[in-house]
């Protein structure tokens, strides 16, 4: 009954730790660039929350994409 198919957890592992590195990049990147902006702008502390809630979703979705991209590249299962 079984279809021969099996989890390749040295690429998952690979996968899940670049996503890890990567997130942790964006994110701090993307709340960072919030900050600034709202900086640059002399904006009030609810446009420096609205400012980093964008570019962490837009990191979020980096990270999606990345996720998408790395298991074309690096299969998680085999057979």
């Amino acid at each position: 009954m079984s279809s021969g198919r099996r989890i390749r957890w040295d690429h998952v592992s690979t996968v899940i730790s670049a996503a890890i590195l990567l997130g942790a990049e964006l994110i701090g990147a993307g709340l960072a660039a919030g900050w600034a902006i709202a900086a640059l702008f002399e904006a009030n502390w609810v446009w420096e929350l609205i400012f980093e809630g964008l570019f962490g979703l837009l990191a979020i979705y980096g990270i999606y994409r990345f996720v998408l991209r790395a298991k074309e590249v690096e299969p998680f299962v085999e057979g």
